[in-house]
């Protein structure tokens, strides 16, 4: 593993084999001699984003919607994994609604190299479950939510709105002024208030308001009401528009095994191309002299057996906390900051039902559960992701999305126990019968989420400590501490190798998902509750 001096060409140690790494692995091979050495801790590649196969049925960690408002990532994405063609329409074009306009797509220009390596064009449907009850997501005028909320609760929540719209907050500093500011107090504290610390365990007015601008800028109830209102006067067939808010965007592609299938394959690709990634290995320490990193200590999980490895450039998805610690900065401050860098961590319970209480499966991707009386965060209905998530298509396959933190009484709780703790939250909210569940399985996702409170505030004198060492390069979610999505951590790994080669600045990196042309708003399907959920 160590490279030897009559290696030709640069090595490129990369720490982590999720969206970042791998992306990063793959545009090297393509475009440089530069060798990439890829570590993974873990025994398969895909990091959060990677597919977990319970008895046949496969489970998404959190929802990953391959929708993207980059060209490139749309790209790169059908490169590797084709649209499907629709069965009864073989090789007839197909269509999807992004980027201003309708695509298409020719299935016989990117033939699969079987009829499983595909992509499948999704309808998106998101649901509140509020109240025992079911809300339209994005939030609607119409008679079901009126219904809902009843009529004296809906003139409160545009009451409130509309004194928010006259008298905001100022400054904006939390994440509870930037919710108010755009949906008002009412409706803030209605949908938005015990979910979201539900979801980060904290207060909203601990949150810095620069997580709402991340996840969901320029969206409030009035385009939601003006969503709505267009939609019906477009009819069915209208869906446009790159200056659509996401949470509005209503396809989306989806790998037919899930999308562990897209990064198991650029795996597979990384690896043809000459590239090599060792699964359970963990970086135990980093060598540096002169703001310039000369190798990682990468510890064999299986061997126990420690080994220097030598790098040209070092590409790192891990968190930035571990990675300070690693470097041993001189600063203390910098080390007290970057070890007060909070993260959230997430469990999904599993679980394979014979049935619900509704007698069929729910028509969603997934449901968020707003009721203060649960701690399940989410529900996803995996039938709906993609029909060969599931092993038998007469059970239903749910995942049960858990927020928590490393060592509480959720995370420490036993496999069994969690379980029938999860089925007995569905039940509560009268959506199962717990005798109806025939098995599951649980997943622990340690520092899923970095977090915009803690030390976060001060994160700028760790980026200027990183930015001095001149071939590393922090890249993806936790390298960045910053909630990148799939395509915002692919876009990171691009510019990562451009800088590399001499084509862009280093800098570029940590202008995705803060410009325009990446924001959140413009690449990848987000809403209100998505500000503290999900990719």
């Amino acid at each position: 593993m160590t490279k030897s001096p009559e290696s030709p060409g640069k090595t490129a140690a990369i720490i982590g084999a999720g969206p970042a790494g791998l992306t990063a692995a793959l545009e090297l091979l393509r475009g440089s001699d530069v060798t990439p050495i890829v570590f993974e801790m873990d025994t398969q590649v895909g990091g959060i984003s990677k597919t977990i196969n319970y008895r046949g049925n496969r489970m998404d960690l959190g929802g990953h919607r391959f929708f993207s408002k980059s060209d490139w990532v749309m790209r790169w994405w059908q490169d590797i994994l084709p649209v499907a063609e629709i069965p009864d329409r073989p090789h007839a074009s197909l269509r999807i609604h992004y980027q201003r306009k309708s695509h298409e797509f020719t299935p016989t220009a990117m033939r699969p190299r079987s009829v499983d390596s595909v992509m499948l064009i999704r309808r998106r449907l998101s649901r509140i479950y509020y109240r025992r009850r079911f809300f339209d997501y994005p939030l609607t005028l119409n008679s079901k939510t009126f219904r809902n909320l009843g009529v004296a609760e809906a003139f409160r929540i545009a009451l409130s709105y509309g004194r928010a719209q006259l008298r905001g907050r100022s400054p904006e500093t939390s994440l509870e002024d930037f919710f108010i500011n755009r949906f008002g107090d009412r409706l803030y504290r209605t949908f938005f208030k015990d979910y979201t610390e539900k979801v980060w365990g904290v207060s909203c007015a601990d949150i810095s308001s620069e997580w709402g601008a991340q996840r969901i800028k320029g969206l409030s109830i009035s385009k939601a009401v003006v969503h709505a209102v267009s939609g019906m006067l477009r009819g069915p067939g209208g869906r446009s528009g790159k200056n659509l808010q996401t949470s509005l965007i209503e396809q989306f592609l989806y790998p037919k095994f899930g999308p562990g299938q897209m990064w198991e394959e650029v795996a597979n690709r990384v690896r043809a191309l000459g590239g090599t990634i060792h699964t359970r290995h963990r970086i135990v320490g980093i060598d540096h002299a002169d703001a310039i990193v000369r190798a990682i200590q990468v510890l064999d999980l299986a061997s126990n057996e420690i080994r220097n490895v030598s790098c040209d450039y070092l590409v790192s998805t891990m968190p930035v906390r571990d990675l300070v610690a690693y470097l041993k900065p001189e600063d203390e401050m910098i080390s007290r900051i970057a070890a007060g860098l909070p993260y959230r961590d997430f469990m999904t319970a599993g679980l394979l039902l014979r049935r619900m209480r509704n007698g069929g499966i729910p028509p969603d991707n997934w449901v968020y559960i707003q009721d203060p009386d649960v701690r399940i965060g989410r529900l996803q209905v995996f039938n709906n992701w993609s029909p060969s998530l599931v092993a038998d298509p007469r059970t239903i396959w749910l995942g049960l999305e858990y927020f928590c933190r490393e060592g509480d009484d959720l995370w420490s709780m036993p496999d069994e126990s969690f379980l029938r703790f999860a089925a007995s939250e569905l039940e509560k909210l009268g959506l199962i019968d717990a005798e109806d569940v025939i098995g599951g399985t649980i997943v622990r996702v340690p520092k899923a989420y970095p977090a915009y409170f803690g030390t976060y505030g001060r994160f700028d004198v760790v980026r200027e400590y990183l930015d001095q060492f001149s071939n590393l390069y922090p890249i993806g979610r936790n390298g960045m501490h910053r909630y990148n999505n799939q395509d915002h951590s692919m876009l990171t790994a691009k510019a990562a190798v451009d800088a590399m080669l001499g084509k862009s600045e280093k800098r570029e990196i940590w202008h995705v998902n803060t410009e325009d042309l990446y924001h959140e708003e413009s690449t990848q399907d987000a809403g209100p509750q998505d500000v503290v959920a999900h990719p």
